[in-house]
């Protein structure tokens, strides 16, 4: 993977990351784990260390293809990195999403939560690299 800018990618992961805890945190929290059926201490009883440890390595993975992608494009505007960062969002993640929650018969309101917090990840990634590619 040529031309793979190492520090964009951490800081990529790191804005996804902070994307996540923002969203479902003060934002949507609430909702989510209405949606979820969780309650509080359900979520204490979690393994904070393995499930933000390898959210994290996730975050990292998806900036390295991310930033890879973006790579094979070369010199680019900000709007077309924007375009393509948020574009394999609304293209690839958001339909997967969806698919597997309609199969699972999840509600249309967890839906737009995750599916808008996927959107925000990858244009704050996308932002990163615009500022960092």
């Amino acid at each position: 993977m040529a031309n793979l800018d190492w520090i964009a990618i951490i800081v990529a992961a790191a804005a996804g990351f902070v994307v996540g805890g923002i969203w479902y945190g003060p934002l949507f929290g609430k909702a989510w784990m209405k949606e979820h059926g969780f309650t509080e201490e359900d979520l204490k009883q979690g393994n904070f260390a393995l499930i933000y440890g390898a959210t994290f390595l996730l975050s990292i993975v998806s900036a390295i293809f991310l930033g890879h992608l973006l790579a094979h494009f070369g010199a680019m505007s900000a709007r077309s990195t924007m375009m393509i960062s948020v574009g394999v969002a609304l293209g690839f993640i958001v339909p997967a999403v969806g698919t597997n929650y309609l199969f699972s018969r999840a509600s249309g309101k967890l839906f737009a939560i995750d599916a808008g917090y996927w959107l925000l990840f990858y244009a704050a990634m996308g932002a990163v690299f615009v500022l960092l590619g």
